[in-house]
């Protein structure tokens, strides 16, 4: 999952469109949401404005268009996933959410999500984007517990069930670590995340 999240995605932009949306990606970590401007997009770019509306209605209309690349990247990524083993893919999600240290542009765009988030309240386009994000990643978690149980590496249990639950607590502290200073807390609940999975979804050895 963490090239959803990354600027990684934008790192050989294919065309003048991709481009547009690396800079606005990159923009949206410097600037956060409110105080992005076509201007700053512009910047990063490095080319004229006039070339963005060439091709964008407006502000919004590129944060969105930039959130859907990165999403139809990540689904990509995960379709490509090389790890076998259906624990060691769901460690991997659950270490990437609940990771101790985040780099400064992970931080920023995290906080940056959280403010689009808001605007999902009384905005249907923001609210349609992360309706499908959040079916995406409960998806792709739900796919990895069925795998587990059909290997008999988990236990039999609801993968929706398990998928929702995981999500509804990870995605609660990414923005949770996003809006305070400390983050002593995040240890105590990786303990009681990793509890779950023991408990409710791992198989036993017995």
């Amino acid at each position: 999952m963490v090239g959803v999240v990354s600027d990684d995605v934008f790192d050989d932009p294919s065309g003048t469109r991709e481009e547009i949306l690396a800079a606005t990606y990159q923009a949206l970590v410097e600037h956060g949401y409110a105080d992005l401007t076509i201007e700053r997009i512009g910047d990063e770019l490095e080319k004229s404005q006039s070339l963005i509306y060439h091709h964008y209605d407006g502000k919004d209309d590129l944060v969105l268009s930039c959130l859907e690349f990165m999403l139809e990247r990540f689904e990509a990524t995960m379709a490509e996933d090389e790890l076998d083993d259906p624990r060691d893919r769901l460690e991997r999600v659950v270490d990437w959410m609940l990771a101790p240290e985040l780099d400064s542009e992970h931080r920023q765009f995290f906080a940056t999500t959280l403010e689009l988030r808001a605007r999902a309240n009384y905005d249907s386009a923001y609210r349609d984007h992360f309706t499908r994000s959040d079916r995406t990643f409960d998806r792709r978690i739900a796919t990895i517990v069925r795998e587990g149980i059909e290997q008999g590496e988990f236990r039999e249990c609801d993968p929706e069930a398990v998928a929702s639950t995981l999500m509804t607590l990870l995605t609660g502290a990414l923005f949770r670590r996003s809006s305070v200073d400390d983050t002593e807390w995040l240890e105590g609940v990786r303990e009681e995340v990793d509890a779950y999975l023991e408990q409710c979804v791992y198989a036993t050895d017995e």
